[in-house]
């Protein structure tokens, strides 16, 4: 599989973070995946916002908040964040779709509007707890999972978690870029299990990841993302540049 180029919660370099604009732009401007964020509201909808708080402007008033898990769904649409019911319906499902788990038990209503709306085998879904990843790996087979995690709380070895991941079907291990090297890029997936790299900003970054050959990458900058990653697919450097061992 191609490198998967994820604008994380959208673009939120060019439009506000975890909106139907950001969505729309990371998409119309070459990003394979979005990121994003799901809580669900007062009503029971699975919304897409990061925070447990949204930021609210009303008609020039100061900025307050609205609590997500207290505010209905239409009105936290009215203050930018959608249902992933309106993501669908607005974008259809022609991408990958990474989703991080903020709420303990939404997983299996994501996978539901997924299949009823979406396309459940581009959907990635992403926790910080394997429990809950097993969990939802019994009851759906077709979407994929992914462990996001510090590495310094794999226990008791990388390579015993490589091998637990691949076990338990969990599909990606998501790190922080800084955590990644190639070593244990090629330690994952011996495992078959993907790597994955969060927070890739600088063209540095990217450039890095693609070095050692990382699966997927997180972005803010979709417009950054998108040119490293071609410039470094139509222009490859030599195998030294690449870090190929000789």
């Amino acid at each position: 599989m191609a490198l998967l180029t994820f604008a994380h919660r959208g673009a939120r370099a060019h439009r506000p973070e975890n909106t139907l604009p950001a969505f729309r732009y990371a998409l119309e401007h070459g990003a394979r995946g979005l990121e994003t964020d799901a809580r669900r509201s007062a009503d029971g909808e699975v919304v897409l916002a990061h925070d447990e708080w949204l930021r609210a402007n009303l008609a020039g008033i100061l900025p307050w908040r609205l609590r997500v898990t207290t505010t209905s769904a239409r009105r936290l649409g009215h203050h930018g964040a959608p249902r992933l019911v309106d993501l669908y319906d607005e974008l259809g499902s022609d991408f990958e779709l990474s989703i991080d788990l903020k709420t303990p038990d939404i997983g299996s209503q994501i996978i539901g509007l997924a299949r009823e709306q979406g396309d459940p085998h581009r959907l990635w879904l992403c926790a910080a707890s394997t429990k809950r990843l097993r969990a939802l790996r019994e009851q759906a087979n077709e979407v994929k999972l992914v462990h996001s995690q510090l590495r310094s709380r794999l226990a008791p070895t990388v390579e015993r978690h490589a091998a637990d991941l691949a076990a338990a079907r969990i599909d990606a291990m998501n790190m922080h870029h800084s955590e990644w090297s190639r070593g244990l890029v090629e330690l994952f997936h011996r495992f078959e299990v993907r790597a994955f790299a969060w927070d890739v900003q600088e063209v540095r970054h990217l450039r890095s990841m693609l070095r050692i050959g990382i699966d997927a990458v997180y972005c803010d900058n979709v417009d950054r993302m998108v040119a490293t990653v071609a410039e470094w697919t139509t222009d490859e450097p030599p195998s030294r540049e690449r870090g190929d061992a000789r």
